[in-house]
């Protein structure tokens, strides 16, 4: 009988692949979220933002908003359109914060 290898899934709360120990999501999670997502791309930002949310709570100062965003949902957006602004963790000017 064949061991299943692991899937392409993070290992918190490091947010690395299981499977090949690359940042995840990975190329082969990508691919595979590509393909569960197949014609509902709202769903999968969304599904990428919440994961986004909780990888930056645990990562803390480790990795910046900016490269969290785009290592977790920027890659997924339709091509063509802009990218979404990260809003800053710095304070507004009038001290209000983003």
């Amino acid at each position: 009988m064949r061991r299943r290898r692991p899937e392409h899934v993070p290992s918190r709360p490091t947010w690395r692949c299981r499977n090949c120990g690359a940042r995840w999501p990975c190329g082969a999670a990508k691919l595979r979220l590509l393909r569960q997502y197949r014609g509902d791309r709202v769903a999968l930002l969304v599904h990428l933002a919440t994961l986004y949310a909780q990888a930056d709570a645990q990562l803390g100062d480790t990795s910046s908003a900016v490269g969290l965003f785009d290592r977790f949902v920027s890659w997924a957006r339709v091509r063509g359109q802009e990218a979404v602004r990260v809003p800053s963790r710095e304070p507004d000017r009038d001290g209000a914060g983003a």
